[in-house]
């Protein structure tokens, strides 16, 4: 199955975003840190890449449903799911930075990371809403 054009879109997004964030991250530390942050936000923008796949299906499931409840019941689940990920992610990487010598896992590139969804999606509805 073909992945439509705003999937295509937010994962362009998204490595752009993450691109942004490793340059800050070296311009900020100036050292090996720097690829500690970069591995941080490499991570969780990779999650959130396989988040975008996972909200393409939910959404294809949900319409060839024919009962609203069972709907409604599966996107919440999904739902959970994504974001039980994005913690369990977050947390590893959090003890990680804390308990490991060296870190080779930033918290905060980790954070940033998880913050690439977001832009992407801001950044393809503001292109969708100025082609209309």
């Amino acid at each position: 199955m073909e992945s439509p054009r705003i999937v295509k879109n937010m994962i362009l997004f998204i490595c752009i975003a993450a691109l942004a964030f490793i340059v800050i991250g070296v311009i900020f530390y100036r050292s090996i840190h720097a690829l500690y942050f970069a591995i941080g936000v490499i991570l969780t923008s990779s999650l959130n890449v396989g988040k975008v796949f996972l909200l393409e299906r939910t959404v294809q499931k949900t319409l060839e449903k024919d009962d609203i409840n069972s709907g409604k019941n599966y996107v919440r689940l999904q739902f959970l799911l994504r974001y039980a990920l994005t913690t369990v992610v977050l947390l590893a990487a959090g003890l990680i930075s804390v308990y490991v010598e060296p870190p080779f896992i930033n918290i905060w590139g980790a954070i940033a990371g998880v913050f690439t969804l977001q832009i992407s999606v801001l950044i393809v509805r503001h292109r969708k809403l100025d082609e209309n």
